[in-house]
């Protein structure tokens, strides 16, 4: 017997591999990508060099996130704003596994159909989500949102944490 996944790794594979390069031509910190299929599940994942020790949680989560909802992590980031208490009760309602940020895109089939999600984490989530998008594209399918945020080229890490001194 074999199960139908929706899915397959061999696209998975297509995706991270994408995103990773795209990372490096646009000179990004390294970077982790995560690919789930529709039920949440891991497909495939691959982490650069250098990239944090938790960088596989959060870009699980935002691929998760974006599942869970129905919606990218960055509408949900939007919708949610202004919403703390709700964005806290989702969070333990998926056991933690919830990151209300940019760079968690839903996969989807020319008939609009959910496939998966790709949670990319490592850079600010801008440039995440940017990765994340085209990968997607490039191996024939649609994003969720379907294009980047106009601005993910001037993101900036300095622009979320002060300078050390």
């Amino acid at each position: 017997m074999r199960l139908q996944t929706s899915l397959p790794l061999e696209k998975a594979n297509t995706i991270v591999t994408k995103a990773l390069a795209l990372g490096r031509k646009a000179s990004l910190l390294p970077l982790t990508v995560v690919v789930l299929d529709a039920g949440g599940k891991l497909v495939a994942m691959q982490s650069e060099d250098g990239s944090g020790l938790v960088r596989f949680e959060i870009a699980f989560g935002k691929a998760y996130g974006a599942l869970g909802m129905g919606i990218s992590s960055r509408v949900i980031r939007d919708r949610l704003s202004e919403r703390p208490a709700f964005q806290n009760a989702i969070a333990v309602a998926s056991g933690g596994q919830f990151i209300p940020v940019p760079g968690g895109v839903l996969i989807e089939d020319g008939d609009g159909s959910t496939l998966g999600a790709v949670g990319i984490s490592g850079d600010t989530s801008d440039k995440d989500e940017y990765c994340a998008i085209e990968a997607i594209q490039s191996a024939g399918f649609k994003s969720e949102p379907a294009v980047p945020d106009p601005d993910w080229r001037s993101s900036s890490l300095s622009d979320h944490y002060p300078a050390s001194t």
